[in-house]
């Protein structure tokens, strides 16, 4: 643990040196990097909220947030998973027709991540904050990536149709004693799409249980568990722990995908007309 720790702090300090004010420009189209700065001067490290503790859970530091399979790694996937994690990596990569091949997280409608879930999970980038509100029959939850609002139905309020998946799902949920929880179903799929980059697309039956336990006053202890055997070989999940935060949660302000989206659509369209004009086939039916 103070390995780790100790050296994630040089890197952070090494990231937020000062920038060479001297340096080149980069290459016209970008070095070839992947990221959010996409190798051409995007944000610098100063903006980034990544962590510099290992999570600890009860006193405990982990790892691994994954803690079913006992070796705290996502089970494989079955071949329809892989088909349709295939299926959504081709759908990035192809045409730009329109905004809805887009990605979610371009279109600033949800995180790039998992973070309103479920199941919730950190990003390693930034904004990973939450507010919880808690009324007589309803449980609110507030990602603050992208301003998601989850809403929670408490009690035994009658499940949504399988036809209607609004984004984060189904959430129902009931209270153990002192622990809340939570079974989500009807997930949109073009949020399970987008969970490619962390494990697979879910399947249209995936549910996820969340459990949601105060163990102090700064702490909450989050455990979640994934079944869906149409996508994994076995059912998994883990903990997380939350911790209070001391501060005004301001609102995160997603807009680049209201403003950029035209751009990457326009771009599509120009290469197209290159293409075509290459190819002698431009003004062809």
């Amino acid at each position: 643990m103070a390995e780790r720790e100790g050296g994630r702090q040089e890197f952070i300090e090494t990231r937020n040196a000062p920038s060479d004010p001297d340096r080149e420009a980069p290459p016209v189209g970008g070095d070839g990097s992947t990221g959010a700065a996409g190798g051409v001067g995007g944000y610098n490290y100063f903006w980034i909220d990544a962590g510099d503790r290992v999570a600890e859970f009860n006193g405990e530091p982990r790892s691994s947030l994954i803690t079913s399979p006992e070796d705290g790694r996502i089970p494989a996937v079955t071949a329809d998973g892989q088909r349709r994690r295939m299926q959504a990596f081709r759908r990035l990569a192809g045409e730009f027709d329109n905004p809805e091949n887009r990605p979610v997280g371009e279109r600033c409608i949800l995180s790039f991540g998992s973070n309103a879930g479920p199941p919730m999970l950190p990003n390693y980038f930034y904004n990973n904050n939450y507010s919880i509100v808690q009324t007589s029959d309803h449980i609110m939850i507030m990602t603050e990536m992208v301003h998601d609002v989850r809403i929670i139905r408490m009690g035994e309020p009658k499940p949504l149709p399988d036809g209607v998946r609004p984004w984060m799902g189904d959430s129902r949920g009931r209270w153990a004693g002192d622990t809340l929880v939570v079974r989500t179903r009807n997930l949109n799929p073009d949020q399970m799409a987008a969970y490619a980059y962390l494990f697979a697309p879910g399947s249209e039956n995936m549910t996820v249980t969340e459990r949601f336990t105060r163990a102090d006053e700064h702490t909450i202890n989050y455990e979640f568990t994934v079944e869906d055997p149409d996508t994994f070989e076995s059912n998994w999940g883990g903990e997380v722990p939350f911790t209070r935060l001391e501060g005004q949660l301001y609102e995160y302000a997603c807009h680049e995908g209201n403003y950029a989206l035209s751009n990457v659509l326009s771009g599509a369209r120009a290469q197209e007309r290159a293409a075509a004009r290459a190819s002698g086939t431009e003004g062809s039916p």
